[in-house]
Formats: structure tokens, C-alpha cells, sequence
């Protein structure tokens, strides 16, 4: 794919158009979409940009993050507090992803989604009432490692840091998932799996490159 140098206000109104544009491929009422990419990355501030575009455009919005559905402490630091190997296969809820996020968004579901299950601050469940998401609207979905889960997203954005960069923007507590998103890389092939790939090692000039165009 051939990167473009771009604008965050370009790029989050490229976005928007796309997602307008788009069919759900299961033919239901309800588009998914990931926005993935490493905490250092800012998935989320990107996944916040698209869905105030879309707005506007008139289609209702969830934001969600992975962060909401972790795991609880004693199953993620079952092998220490920092652990690579754990925090790639069991920190986040992938079965709770699928049943209160994925299946009731799927055609003849209720639309009903569970913003979060988990606070990791108080290690309890959040008790956060379901939000009924309209036909029409669309589920953003930010967080790290997300790509790899067979999730049905209609359309899949990956932030790319080079390993440099990631090393270099990541919190010092935090260089011990470095090798989590290294194998992330090599199993997961995140650029080769998105749909739109953005290069942020200067987060003030991304650089974008779209499958297919």
C-alpha cells in the first residue's frame, strides 16, 4: 500500500466518508469498526475524532474500549504483573467482547451493547447499564491487539508505530508488553490485516494508506 501524508482533520473526514459509504458485510443494520493500535499509539483520541464526525452526518455512535473489558487482576497477573505472554492471550475478555458487544449486534440482535464490564482501578464489575445502539449506527471499537480475535469488523484501522517509535513512546511501566506487540506483528500482520493503515512515529504528520485505493 502507498502511504499519503495527511491531516488528523483530514483523515478523520476520510474516515467518516468511508463509513458512510459502507455496507455491513453480514447484511444487518449495524457497522463495526476498529480502530486498533497500541496505548502509545492513541487509538482511542482517533476512534473520538470519527464518531464526532459522524454525528452530524446523522448516524448514531458507541464508542468502546478494550480497557473496559480486562480481565479480572487475578486472571491477567496469574503469571506475574508483567507478564508479555498474558497481556497478548488472556488481559482482555474476548468471550464478554463477543456476548454483550458482538452478538447483539448481529442481524436480528438487539442492538443492546454493554459499554463496559470491568474497572481494572477497583478490580470489580462496572455495573454500567446496556446502551441501545439504533439501527443505522455504528460501534467504534479502540484498543490495542484487537485485530487478531476473528471480531466482525466491517472495517479495521490500525495505527503503525515502528518499533522504534513504539519503544520510545510507551511508558517506561509499560516496555514490558513491548514483545506482546512484537509477536503481535509477526502472527498478527495488523498492516497486511487493516483496511486503512496510519503511520504515526510523528504524531504530529500522520501518513495514510488505504487497501485497495
Amino acid at each position: 500500500m502507498r502511504f499519503e501524508a495527511i491531516t488528523w482533520e483530514r483523515l478523520t473526514d476520510t474516515l467518516a466518508d468511508r463509513v458512510m459509504d459502507l455496507k455491513a458485510a453480514d447484511g444487518g443494520p449495524w457497522l463495526r469498526i476498529a480502530v486498533d493500535g497500541a496505548p502509545a499509539a492513541r487509538p482511542g483520541e482517533l476512534a473520538e475524532r470519527v464518531a464526532d464526525a459522524l454525528r452530524p452526518r446523522g448516524r448514531p455512535v458507541l464508542t468502546l474500549s478494550t480497557e473496559g473489558f480486562l480481565r479480572p487482576a487475578s486472571l491477567r497477573f496469574e503469571f506475574g504483573r508483567e507478564d508479555p505472554e498474558s497481556y497478548f492471550q488472556g488481559w482482555f475478555d474476548t468471550g464478554a467482547l463477543w456476548r454483550e458487544v458482538f452478538g447483539p449486534l448481529e442481524p436480528g440482535g438487539t442492538g443492546r451493547v454493554l459499554p463496559d464490564l470491568w474497572d481494572p482501578a477497583t478490580d470489580r464489575a462496572t455495573r454500567s447499564p446496556y446502551q441501545l445502539l439504533p439501527e443505522s449506527g455504528v460501534l467504534l471499537v479502540h484498543g490495542p491487539l484487537l485485530l487478531g480475535h476473528w471480531f466482525p469488523f466491517d472495517l479495521g484501522v490500525h495505527l503503525r508505530l515502528s518499533p522504534a517509535a513504539l519503544r520510545r513512546r510507551t511508558e517506561e511501566g509499560a516496555r514490558w508488553t513491548l514483545p506482546a506487540f512484537e509477536r503481535y506483528e509477526a502472527e498478527v500482520g495488523p498492516g497486511e490485516a487493516a483496511d486503512v493503515l496510519v503511520r504515526v512515529d510523528d504524531p504530529r504528520h500522520p501518513a495514510v494508506a488505504v487497501r485497495g485505493a
